[in-house]
């Protein structure tokens, strides 16, 4: 069981909730791996330009969740809408380019592949040209230009983990979704890439986060809910969710 740590608070604060419809809706969600069930009709609305953090104990399902979300594990039952689209069957290539963009847990980089390959592989989506995703990465990233042509699984997974991040810096996705970003990283690390995380809210980029640094989730969100055995349990404003978090943590 893992319990939550405390992170370091980036130096912004939380974004600020656009009115609107939800960007992302799910809607009784179940599913299963095999013949065990592991979400048992999750209910969930994100706002558009929001920062959700969803926060619980180890195998509460969170990251299953996001699975289904991002079209890499089918629902057994239940409903999941990017803005007006219904996600359904379509396939994680065609979820892309609705505007989906996730960033798993364990970074999902090529590490075969220098950064600048790696940089090259956004290109394929839509018209983005080599120069402009250099020019967008390297500016939030500098250290990145320095290794350009070093091969990404042989960096920091701090490093990494920026350059998993350049893909939703460079296509703009309407939906951003975040698994254990802060794994492995120092509070240094955690504490810029969340800073940025914040800063792509503001901007009109809608994140649904799962979250083990608990303080330094809550200081971007602008709504949590803790998610236990595969529902959520509770949700509400990100200062009402920091005890709820302790709690879940301790007894899941």
């Amino acid at each position: 069981m893992s319990t939550p740590t405390p992170g370091r608070a980036p130096a912004t604060g939380p974004a600020t909730v656009p009115s609107g419809p939800p960007q992302l809706t799910v809607t009784g969600l179940h599913a299963a791996y095999g013949r065990i069930e592991v979400l048992h009709g999750v209910d969930l609305t994100v706002a558009p330009g929001s920062v959700f953090a969803l926060l619980g104990p180890n195998g509460g399902g969170k990251s299953t969740l996001l699975k289904v979300i991002s079209g890499q594990l089918r629902p057994t039952a239940g409903s999941v809408q990017i803005g007006d689209q219904a996600v359904g069957r379509r396939s994680t290539e065609r979820l892309a380019r609705a505007g989906l963009c996730a960033i798993p847990e364990g970074r999902g980089v090529f590490p075969n592949l220098t950064v600048r390959e790696n940089l090259r592989m956004w290109t394929y989506r839509g018209s983005l040209s080599m120069k402009g995703v250099e020019e967008r990465t390297y500016a939030a990233f500098p250290r990145l230009s320095e290794r350009r042509k070093q091969l990404a699984g042989s960096m920091s997974g701090g490093e990494q983990q920026m350059l998993a991040i350049s893909r939703a810096l460079v296509t703009d996705p309407s939906v951003l979704l975040l698994d254990e970003l802060s794994m492995g990283l120092a509070p240094l690390v955690v504490a810029e890439l969340y800073e940025l995380v914040g800063n792509l809210a503001r901007q009109g980029m809608t994140i649904l986060l799962v979250e083990q640094f608990v303080t330094t989730a809550l200081s971007v969100a602008t709504r949590a809910a803790i998610m236990v055995h595969g529902r959520i349990e509770q949700e509400g404003e990100p200062h009402q969710m920091a005890e709820a978090a302790l709690g879940a943590y301790l007894s899941g």
